[in-house]
């Protein structure tokens, strides 16, 4: 083993499901793998979904949350079609082309006019006043109604009684529409069927039988379309699009068998389907909106005629939501008006005056209310806050001058960004611990329960950590106080980068004014398992204060680390072996070396045991990825016969309870109960039909698994067929996880380099930035 040589890096492996976007120039892999499957049963697919989700046959969700099947639409695809003029937003003038249009009058015109109206109206009335109007004679409708019902009492001809007992007459009165309900997220994945009824079940399949679909679909059917998912399916086929892992090709092949002649490929059913299967696969990359170019030429690789007629017809029916970006009306200060949905305004649709194009998005509902949540409930905590304590003591007795300069902000603001590595962790318990200090309730959130543990370590005590799933769902922290909100005063939430929109509007919402929230966190890692930005939004819009750390990491990890944070690939001088490069020929070497190093040489030169050892790679699937690597290392670490569902007692497991959240733990035994975990000194039993959906070996973790974790030890693992998963963050974010000791296995020659020199692009198109400045945060 030698030191990493400037220039070089270790080479990628098979290809990361957990890599948040997926090669723009090809199918996406769950198009290829649902391809002609609708005869199948299916077993699980090699294209990156794990070890614990089902094929795309039956529908479960990549437990990560992430899926390399929801790669976006396909720009390859796109079509060069020319602004509609008959659309362009701006147009003005009569219906009839030779009559012009009547020449706008002035403001002041106006109102001289409305003067004089209302002047004619006063002489008019009073001409008509000949003398004393009779009470009430003039009233009509519900008030006269009330006059005569008021004169009958008092006239003794109606008891009062009876005045009161009567229904109160029919006033049309202006509704205001309720809010909408706050979504809860469940511990479970919201596509997993839940208690679907048996008959509805049977009738799904029988539907399913006709159209030559597997019958492995009728319970996620049931449970995803309904009670009425059989007749919803036979009204509309494509419904089936729905289901996760399905694919328009076994949508398409199961609509023909059921309406035969009486389907095609501009099916209002099928399109509308189709721009809703997009944006999903879209959020499964981290998009909450889609530009609208982008989804009319995905249609058009789909045998779409008229994709501008689809995607209004999508809109119409509530499918999708239309928004734009663009500059804004100079008179009204809103946005100038948008293009219709259909028309191509990707790639720019004039507003009128030649300034920048309207630019139109797509997006569901569900997350462009988590948006719009979000960023009202950032701006509310931007203007609630207010002095409640004297800080001036604490930040003045702060352990580093970038923590004194976070009290010192956070006493001033509602809303504060903090940015920083691992070393700068501290700083965010330095603020928990003066906040505490001083009285008032400070709690920190992480993103795992590794985590968690360190941040309670950190702060010195383990009350003022939690982890934020634990404390939204209610099962950790102070509990709500009587208006429902949480019971802090300061809410620290660390690794924010892994928030997504949905988590973020779900945080927001459950804190009360005047609670100050700092969102902490790293933002050269991997984005969030869900869909938004919102770390990184929140930065870009400058919607608060932001706090950069000077506290660099230490040693020779931190200096590799830093140096790929701004791009470089440099050679540290590692003395004590704490970073070693370990170059393979194919990926078969890859697992041999990997495996001899948990087992053997870095427990033997660095004292680190293997059980304290992470493998993290690029990619589920592949020669090389966890399940290749996970086998290989149960077989020389835990061997056994797999009699719990492939799990055997002292197998080092990751559980997922729910999408984007990774538990590491450790099967203790099986009964008919469920498999009985350890999870991190938590005791956890998982019921037999959620086992391999939800729990996986973990000695080998992708770095969207590995994120929000540290160990003392990391082998990363970068073997030649996944040069095209690697990119700065994923490689700033496997790199980063070691303590002590960074082992990697190179076998992509270049590429590493190159994926670390390249600037990174924003990979999610989100409207929250847009929003946040908008409100003026």
């Amino acid at each position: 083993m030698t030191a990493l040589p400037r220039g070089e890096s270790p080479g990628p492996s098979a290809t990361d499901d957990d890599s948040v976007v997926a090669d723009a120039t090809a199918p996406s892999p769950a198009e290829e793998a649902a391809a002609g499957t609708a005869e199948a049963t299916g077993g699980a697919t090699d294209d990156g979904t794990d070890d614990g989700e089902t094929a795309a046959a039956t529908g479960a969700t990549d437990t990560d949350g992430t899926d390399e099947a929801a790669a976006g639409p396909d720009p390859a695809d796109a079509t060069d079609e020319g602004p509609d003029g008959d659309a362009a937003a701006g147009s003005a003038g009569s219906a009839d082309g030779d009559t012009p249009a009547a020449p706008a009058l002035s403001e002041a015109e106006v109102e001289l006019a409305a003067q004089r109206e209302l002047l004619e109206r006063i002489e008019k009335r009073k001409a008509e006043k000949d003398g004393p109007i009779p009470a009430g004679t003039k009233l009509s409708g519900p008030a006269a109604d009330l006059l005569a019902a008021v004169r009958a009492v008092e006239s003794g001809e109606k008891p009062g009684a009876a005045f009161f007992d009567s229904p109160a007459p029919a006033v049309p009165r202006r509704t205001v529409p309720a809010p909408p309900p706050v979504r809860e997220r469940a511990p479970e994945s919201v596509r997993a069927p839940q208690g679907a009824a048996p008959e509805a079940v049977a009738a799904v399949a029988a539907v399913l039988a006709a159209g030559g679909a597997p019958e492995s679909l009728a319970a996620p059917a049931a449970g995803t379309l309904g009670a009425q998912a059989a007749d919803t399916l036979r009204e509309d086929p494509w419904q089936l699009l729905s289901l996760p892992g399905v694919g328009p090709d076994q949508a398409d092949g199961f609509a023909r068998a059921l309406l035969g002649d009486g389907c095609g490929p501009d099916d209002e059913r099928r399109t509308a389907a189709l721009v809703g299967w997009l944006l999903e696969r879209a959020a499964l990359q981290g998009h909450t909106a889609l530009d609208a170019t982008e989804v009319r030429a995905a249609l058009a690789g789909r045998s779409v005629t008229d994709p501008d007629a689809a995607v209004q017809h999508a809109v119409a029916e509530g499918v999708v939501l239309v928004f734009q970006h663009g500059p804004e009306d100079e008179e009204t200060g809103e946005p100038a008006e948008a293009p219709d949905a259909g028309a191509d305004a990707g790639e720019g649709e004039e507003t009128g005056d030649g300034r920048e194009p309207v630019q139109v998005f797509l997006g569901l509902d569900r997350y462009a209310l988590a948006e719009e949540s979000l960023a009202d409930g950032l701006a509310r905590l931007v203007n609630a806050c207010e002095k409640d304590a004297d800080w001036s003591q604490a930040a003045a007795s702060a352990p580093s001058p970038s923590a004194a300069e976070l009290i010192r902000t956070a006493a001033a603001h509602g809303l504060v960004a903090h940015t920083g590595g691992e070393a700068a962790r501290a700083e965010p318990a330095a603020l928990i611990a003066a906040a505490s200090g001083l009285g008032l309730r400070a709690l920190g959130a992480t993103h795992s329960v590794d985590g968690r543990q360190r941040l309670a370590e950190a702060v010195g005590d383990p009350s003022a950590a939690v982890t934020l799933a634990g404390l939204l769902s209610g099962a950790e922290g102070p509990g709500r106080d009587e208006e429902g909100a949480v019971a802090v005063d300061l809410l620290v939430v660390l690794d924010a980068p892994q928030v997504d929109v949905e988590t973020g509007a779900m945080l927001v919402e459950a804190l009360a004014d005047g609670t100050r929230l700092v969102l902490s966190g790293d933002p050269g890692v991997l984005g969030s398992a869900g869909a938004g930005r919102v770390f990184a939004d929140v930065l870009a819009a400058r919607a608060c204060p932001q706090v950069v750390s000077r506290t660099p990491d230490p040693g020779p990890i931190g200096e590799l680390v830093s140096g790929i944070g701004v791009g470089e690939l440099n050679q540290v001088a590692a003395p004590g072996k704490e970073v070693v490069i370990v170059p393979v020929r194919d990926a078969g070497e890859a697992v041999h070396r990997t495996v001899q190093l948990v087992a053997d040489s870095v427990p033997r030169a660095i004292g680190v045991p293997s059980s304290d050892t992470q493998v993290i790679t690029v990619g589920h699937g592949g020669s090389a990825g966890t399940r290749a690597l996970n086998e290989a290392l149960k077989q020389r670490l835990n061997p056994g016969p797999g009699r719990f569902g492939g799990f055997d007692p002292g197998d080092r497991i990751a559980h997922v309870p729910a999408p984007g959240r990774t538990v590491p733990g450790v099967v203790v035994s099986a009964d008919a109960e469920g498999l009985h975990l350890d999870c991190a000194g938590t005791p956890a039993v998982v019921p037999q039909e959620r086992v391999e959906a939800s729990v996986r070996h973990a000695w080998a973790l992708s770095a969207h698994q590995a994120a929000g974790m540290r160990w003392p030890a990391v082998v990363v693992v970068l073997p030649g067929d996944a040069a095209q998963g690697l990119s700065r963050p994923w490689v700033y974010t496997a790199f980063g996880r070691g303590e002590r000791h960074l082992s990697v296995v190179h076998g992509v020659d270049q590429a590493l380099s190159r994926a670390v020199t390249q600037s990174p692009a924003q990979d999610r198109t989100t409207r929250l930035r847009t929003l946040l400045e908008a409100s003026g945060g």
